[in-house]
C-alpha cells in the first residue's frame, strides 16, 4: 500500500505550475488533506482558479496564525472541589462529562480551524499528556489552549510553557520534582522525546542535572487540581553542570542552554518530526537539513518551515501524493470536510466523530502512552479496517436519510479528474468520466488499476438501469437514480486501499 517515497528527489524551491507540472486536483486535495483537514469542493474550485499554491500557502498559514484560540470553557479553571461541588448540584455532571467536553471541543475545533488545527492535533502528540493520567478537566482544557496559541509560533516559547503547564507536570511527575528528592521524568523525556531525540546529544548526568533545575514546582494549595506553582522553598539549591555548563541554573537557564548549545539538534529532531507527519514516514535527510536551518535562522518559528515546505516542489511531487496512511481523524473529518453534506438535526456528528476516532484508536488529548500514536501501518491493522470502513458508510446514510439531492449536487460542477483548464462535470452522459473524475477526486494519486476501475463502474451501475441507458444517451446526471448511485460508489470505495491514503 505504502508508495517508495525515497525517490523523491525534489527540492525544496517553490513549485511553480507549468504545462507540464500543472496545479490540479490532485495537488489540491494533497494540500488540504495534509495542511489542515480537506477542502470542501468550493475550496477546490477557488483554488483551481487561482492557480497560485504558494499564494494559497501563504493564506491558509496566515489565516491560523491570525485565529484566536478558542475561549475557554467557565470551568477552565476550576480545582476538584469546584467539579465535586457542581457533580453534588447536578449528578451527571461528573468528571468525565466534563472532559468529554473538552474533548468535543477539540473536534468542533479540528473540523473548522484548517491548519491551526492540524498543528495543534500534530502537537499534542509530540508533547503528549494524557487526560486518563491528571484527570483534571481543567487541566485538560488549560493545556489544549496552549497547544493552540503556539501552534505555529515560537517553538522555543512552547518547550518554555509546556513544561510548566499544569497537565505535564503532573504527567510526567515534575510536581514531585523537589530539592530533597529530584524525579527526572520529565527531564529525560524532555531531551529524549520533546527536543533532541533518543541518545541524541545528552548524557545520564545531563538528565539528573537538568532534573535539579527543574524543583520546585507543587501544588502549593491543599485542594487537587489547582495550580501546580514555584515554590523557592522546594528548589535544588546547588551548584548543576548541563551540556558542559556549570552554575546554579533553574528552569529558565535550562530551557537556555538547551537552545544554545543544542541548536542543530533541536531543529533537527523537530524538522525531522515535521517532515514524516507531514510529507513522508521515509525521511529524506538532506530536506530535514535545510528545514532546520530555516527553523533556526527564523528563530525556531514554526510557520516559516511550514511556509517553506508547503510551497515546496518537494511536497508536491507525485512520490509525496498518497505516502501517509490517514489517522482516524483525517479518514473521517476530511471526508466529512471534502463532502459538505448535511446531516439529520437529531445526529451529533460531533460526538459521533470523537467516539469513532476514539474507537479506531486515536482518542484526542489521550494518546495511547509518552511516545504518542506512532500512525502509518498502526492505524490500519485488521481489527480497525472495518471500524474505518463502517465509519464511512454511517456518515453516507445519514446524509442520505438527511437530502439525497445533495449527493447529486456535489456531482453537477465537479471538476473533472486531473484537469487543470477548469473542465467541470455538468450534464454528462459519459458514466466513465464520471466515475473517473469521482476516483481521481477522493483517491490521491487517482485510479490507473483497469480491475479496480471496473468494479467502481459496476458500483455505480446499480441494478435497474439497463445497460443500453448508458450507450444512448437516456442516462446523464439528471438521471433520477445518480444521488443514489454516487452513494453507492462512496460505499465501495470505502473499503479500497487507495482510499486510506492521503
Amino acid at each position: 500500500m505504502m508508495s517508495d517515497t525515497s525517490c523523491n528527489l525534489a527540492s525544496l524551491a517553490e513549485y511553480v505550475p507549468s504545462p507540464g507540472n500543472p496545479w490540479n486536483v490532485s495537488k489540491i486535495n494533497h494540500l488540504y488533506r495534509r495542511i489542515a483537514f480537506g477542502a470542501s469542493k468550493a475550496e477546490v474550485l477557488a483554488a483551481l482558479a487561482q492557480n497560485n499554491p504558494s499564494a494559497l500557502v501563504d493564506q491558509l498559514i496566515d489565516d491560523a496564525i491570525a485565529l484566536n484560540a478558542t475561549p475557554p470553557p467557565a470551568w477552565g479553571l476550576w480545582n476538584r472541589d469546584q467539579f465535586e461541588a457542581a457533580e453534588t448540584a447536578n449528578p451527571n455532571n461528573d468528571v468525565g462529562f466534563y472532559r468529554t467536553q473538552g474533548k468535543n471541543q477539540m473536534i468542533n475545533d479540528l473540523i473548522q480551524n484548517k491548519v491551526r488545527e492540524r498543528l495543534t492535533l500534530f502537537w499534542s502528540n509530540h508533547f503528549v499528556t494524557e487526560d486518563d493520567t491528571y484527570r483534571s478537566p481543567a487541566y485538560q482544557s488549560q493545556y489544549y489552549n496552549l497547544l493552540q496559541i503556539h501552534a505555529l509560533g515560537n517553538f522555543r516559547d512552547f518547550v518554555y510553557d509546556i513544561g510548566i503547564s499544569n497537565a505535564m507536570l503532573v504527567y510526567l511527575n515534575g510536581d514531585e520534582n523537589i530539592r530533597d528528592r529530584p524525579n527526572e521524568n520529565y527531564a529525560r523525556e524532555l531531551y529524549e522525546l520533546f527536543t533532541l531525540g533518543v541518545d541524541n546529544g545528552y548524557t545520564e548526568d545531563d538528565i539528573q542535572e537538568t532534573a535539579k533545575a527543574l524543583t520546585g514546582y507543587v501544588n502549593t494549595n491543599d485542594i487537587p487540581w489547582g495550580d501546580i506553582l514555584f515554590d523557592p522553598a522546594q528548589f535544588s539549591n546547588e551548584s548543576k553542570t548541563i551540556f558542559g555548563q556549570t552554575g546554579n541554573w533553574t528552569y529558565d537557564d535550562v530551557v537556555n542552554i538547551l537552545f544554545q548549545q543544542r541548536s542543530n539538534q533541536v531543529a533537527t529532531f523537530i524538522c525531522a518530526k515535521l517532515y514524516t507527519y507531514f510529507v513522508s514516514p521515509t525521511c529524506n535527510d538532506a530536506i530535514v537539513a535545510q528545514m532546520a536551518q530555516t527553523f533556526i535562522t527564523s528563530g525556531y518559528q514554526v510557520a516559516a518551515v511550514l511556509r517553506q515546505l508547503f510551497k515546496s516542489e518537494h511536497f508536491f511531487n507525485i512520490e509525496a501524493i498518497g505516502a501517509v496512511i490517514k489517522s482516524p481523524c483525517d479518514l473521517n473529518i476530511s471526508f466529512f470536510n471534502e463532502l459538505g453534506f448535511a446531516l439529520p438535526a437529531d445526529v451529533d456528528h460531533i460526538d459521533f466523530y470523537r467516539n469513532t476516532v476514539r474507537t479506531l484508536g486515536q482518542d484526542v488529548l489521550n494518546p495511547i502512552d509518552v511516545e504518542g500514536w506512532q500512525g502509518d501501518d498502526d492505524w490500519i491493522s485488521p481489527d480497525l479496517l472495518i471500524g474505518r470502513w463502517e465509519s464511512i458508510r454511517y456518515i453516507v446514510s445519514r446524509t442520505w436519510s438527511q437530502n439525497q439531492e445533495q449527493f447529486r449536487d456535489f456531482l453537477v460542477g465537479m471538476p473533472i479528474g486531473e484537469q487543470s483548464d477548469g473542465n467541470l462535470l455538468v450534464s454528462t452522459a459519459d458514466v466513465d468520466l464520471v466515475v473517473r473524475t469521482i476516483l481521481n477526486y477522493f483517491f490521491p494519486r487517482g485510479i490507473n488499476d483497469l480491475i479496480t476501475f471496473g468494479e467502481a463502474l459496476g458500483a455505480f451501475k446499480i441494478d435497474g438501469i439497463p445497460d443500453n441507458y448508458y450507450e444512448d444517451g437516456t442516462w446523464t446526471l439528471g438521471f433520477p437514480q445518480v444521488p443514489q448511485q454516487f452513494a453507492a460508489l462512496l460505499n465501495y470505495i470505502a473499503e479500497i486501499p487507495e482510499f486510506q491514503l492521503k
